[in-house]
C-alpha cells in the first residue's frame, strides 16, 4: 500500500502573524478553509511549485487554551534554502531571532510566532563559514 505525504499541521494563536512569518521563508498560501460550525480556519502554505509539501496552519477562532506555551514537543519543520546566509539575514532584518546561527554554513534554526522550531538547511554542500554567523552564539531554544 503506497504512502503519500500530505501535510504537517501546527496550531497557531495569531493567524496573520504566523502567515507573515512563513511568508518570510517564501511559503505561499495554496488553499484556505473557514469552518463556521467548528469555528476554525485552516490555511495551507507551501513553497512555490511544491504545493504537495504543505504546512497546515490551524487557527481556532475562540482561542486555543490547550495550546502549550512552548511547542518544543512538536520537533521541527525543515526547509532547504539556496543561500542560508541570505535567508538568515533576510529573517533577521525582519525581526526574526536566529536561535541557532548557520555557523557551519549548513544549518540554522529559528522559531515561528507560535514557538514552532524551523530548521533551515543549505541545499547542496555547506557554504564556507562566514561572519557574522561563524562567531555568533545560540539564542534561546531551538
Amino acid at each position: 500500500m503506497p504512502l503519500r505525504y500530505l501535510h504537517v499541521m501546527v496550531r497557531v494563536l495569531d493567524l496573520e502573524a504566523s502567515m507573515a512569518f512563513y511568508a518570510l521563508l517564501g511559503l505561499k498560501e495554496v488553499r484556505r478553509s473557514d469552518n463556521a460550525a467548528g469555528r476554525f480556519t485552516l490555511v495551507y502554505l507551501a513553497p512555490p511549485g511544491q504545493e504537495d509539501a504543505a504546512l497546515e496552519l490551524t487557527f481556532n477562532w475562540d482561542g486555543d487554551p490547550g495550546l502549550p506555551a512552548d511547542s518544543r514537543h512538536f520537533g521541527h519543520l525543515a526547509y532547504g534554502v539556496d543561500d542560508i546566509y541570505a535567508m538568515c539575514a533576510h529573517l533577521a532584518a525582519n525581526g526574526v531571532t536566529i536561535n541557532r546561527p548557520p555557523r557551519d554554513g549548513r544549518m540554522a534554526f529559528v522559531r515561528s510566532p507560535d514557538n514552532i522550531s524551523i530548521e533551515l538547511l543549505q541545499n547542496g554542500p555547506a557554504l564556507k563559514p562566514a561572519e557574522p554567523w561563524a562567531s555568533m552564539g545560540n539564542t534561546g531554544h531551538w
